[in-house]
């Protein structure tokens, strides 16, 4: 499956599961998933990462391919100011561990600014309302190394302290996708 096919796949997910997703006022369903930072693996808790602050929790197909890298390289250089608004920000996709280890620590992308979580079976993306895709045969990503699991779509929530959702920015590009969150809690920030 060329790049091209593999966007044309993921923009298909988008438009059919966007309607799905939960929505503003929904609880966030609380989850634990292994994650890595600056290449290292850790465990990685919702509920903890409410505990300091809002949390913005971002599906996305998948490491290592256009859209994610501009996406994580976006919220990667906006990191400290996500941080100055008191939210936190993890990313979740269905890659392993061992690729996520990879791409949280690759200086282009999330370059050890960025938290990213293994959702492998897609679980937690369902548990969020959005639709996952099994493997694509023959998907590579911009590396040129094979993709060997499913796919969710980009959407993302902005989480509040209490667990509810205060919205959820799908359907835009991965650059507005970013700003959005931010400005969201930028927002959410003022207003307390």
């Amino acid at each position: 499956m060329t790049l091209r096919n593999l966007a044309c796949t993921f923009a298909l997910l988008a438009a059919s599961a966007a309607s799905a997703a939960l929505k503003a006022g929904d609880a966030a369903p609380a989850f634990i998933a292994p994650a890595s930072l600056a290449g290292k693996p850790f465990t990685y808790s919702l509920q903890e990462g409410l505990a300091k602050g809002p949390v913005v929790v971002y599906f996305y197909p998948s490491a290592y391919t256009a859209g994610c890298n501009i996406q994580a390289h976006e919220f990667s250089t906006k990191a400290d100011r996500f941080a100055a608004a008191g939210a936190s920000v993890i990313g979740v996709s269905l890659d392993s561990i061992e690729r996520l280890n990879a791409f949280s620590a690759d200086p282009d992308y999330c370059a050890g600014k960025l938290a990213v979580a293994s959702d492998g079976d897609g679980r937690i993306a369902r548990a969020f309302g959005l639709r996952v895709s099994g493997p694509q045969a023959g998907a590579i990503d911009t590396r040129g190394k094979e993709i060997d699991h499913g796919f969710t779509e980009r959407t993302t929530f902005v989480v509040k302290r209490d667990g509810t959702i205060l919205a959820a920015v799908g359907g835009v590009s991965p650059e507005a996708n970013v700003a959005r969150a931010l400005e969201l809690v930028q927002k959410l920030a003022a207003a307390r």
